[in-house]
């Protein structure tokens, strides 16, 4: 950027990082020969009957703009799965809200509650968007760290030590993106009790909630007290395969999702009617089609896991999403460096931990959001960048 432009950018936003992962895919994608395992994309193509839905609105003339809300019939087909999945009534005309994935949703949320110099608590490492989202807001970020130790789960009581003065949002995301990490309902439950002690409203990313893989998936939401207090994010992209289709929603009071649809009907109006119309055929006929998925996932969960304990980098147990989150320092080498090195010398790909925040460093993020061959063909050349580096 030239001197003279320079000037016209707002403070705020020089002071942000460009993402970690976008800038060292960029790299990737100069390297069509190598194997993957960064990208956070199913690489399932979104099942044919969703498509299909899409190709025949289109083919009707489907071409509209939609109620800012969204289509009521999507809502309503919203509201059931949601209460039929989370255990969580929400009505489709008042407190559902159709938005473009739900990062647009994280974002609206955060723009729609906060005032500048607001605090917000979110656990490390995470993914990406959230601590730049919240600056954007002009509130501050104040991050809880979450470790290897409690397979990346969050400590209720390193929150209230986290916890000052001025903090108004409590960010959660479980199963955690780029861990795997999940939080069991008792302790979710801490969390409540302690979000009405300090009269915190919380934000729940649950995109990943379907791939769930040991246990129950518990949305805090659902917990006594909580619904009235909690902003409940979703969408489409990773079950239901539907990254491009960018669809998502947020469900809340009543209150919170008219202020985030003023945010949302003045910079977006409402989400693509063709996602909306795929989206509505996805939640009527798409579960057999999620679970298909999901039986992949797990099975390529085991072997990636299985792989990184024997190569010698110390892995946990994902209990959800698509990622494997490996400690790399048995290498000698920081997140960075060995993610260069593997992808110059064995042209396999993966995400530096540091690109998650602080307490991403001396990992790396793996997806396993690629066939079960190529994960085994990825982790023997891991196996050989390793043995090398350790020489």
């Amino acid at each position: 950027m030239s001197e003279s432009s320079q000037q016209f950018v707002a403070d705020h936003v020089k002071g942000l990082p460009r993402s970690g992962i976008r800038d060292f895919f960029a790299i990737v994608a100069a390297m069509p020969q190598a194997i993957s395992l960064g990208i956070g994309e199913p690489d399932f193509v979104t099942p044919w009957h969703i498509r299909e839905s899409a190709i025949f609105a289109l083919e009707k003339g489907v071409t509209s703009y939609t109620d800012n809300l969204g289509l009521l019939r999507l809502r309503r087909e919203i509201s059931s799965y949601v209460e039929q999945h989370f255990e969580i009534s929400y009505h489709p005309e008042r407190e559902v809200l159709v938005t473009v994935g739900v990062s647009e949703a994280l974002d609206i949320a955060l723009r729609a509650v906060l005032n500048p110099g607001d605090k917000v608590l979110y656990h490390e490492p995470c993914y990406v968007s959230y601590s730049p989202s919240i600056v954007l807001a002009h509130a501050q970020p104040i991050a809880v760290a979450t470790s290897a130790k409690d397979a990346f789960g969050i400590d209720p009581d390193a929150v209230a030590q986290a916890w000052e003065p001025g903090c108004k949002v409590l960010m959660l995301n479980f199963p955690t993106n780029p861990t795997g990490g999940v939080t069991e309902r008792a302790k979710l439950e801490q969390l409540a009790r302690f979000a009405v002690e300090k009269d915190l409203l919380v934000i729940s990313d649950e995109i990943y909630s379907e791939l769930t893989f040991e246990g129950e998936h518990t949305s805090i939401a659902s917990l006594p007290g909580m619904r009235e207090r909690t902003i409940f994010l979703h969408g489409f992209s990773k079950a239901f395969a539907m990254t491009g289709f960018r669809i998502g929603y947020a469900c809340g009071p009543q209150d919170l999702i008219e202020a985030m649809m003023k945010v949302h009907q003045y910079s977006m109006l409402c989400a693509p009617i063709l996602s909306q119309e795929a989206a509505v055929e996805a939640l009527k006929n798409g579960t057999p089609a999620v679970e298909k998925m999901k039986e992949a996932y797990h099975r390529r969960r085991d072997l990636i896991v299985r792989r990184f304990n024997e190569i010698g980098l110390k892995c946990h147990l994902p209990k959800g999403s698509f990622y494997a989150f490996p400690n790399i320092e048995a290498t000698g080498h920081n997140s960075m460096d060995f993610c260069k090195g593997l992808l110059e010398q064995e042209e396999v790909a993966v995400v530096p931990g540091t690109a998650f925040g602080e307490s991403g460093a001396g990992f790396v993020r793996a997806s396993f959001s690629t066939s079960y061959e190529r994960i085994l063909e990825a982790t023997n050349r891991i196996e050989r960048y390793v043995e090398a580096v350790k020489a």
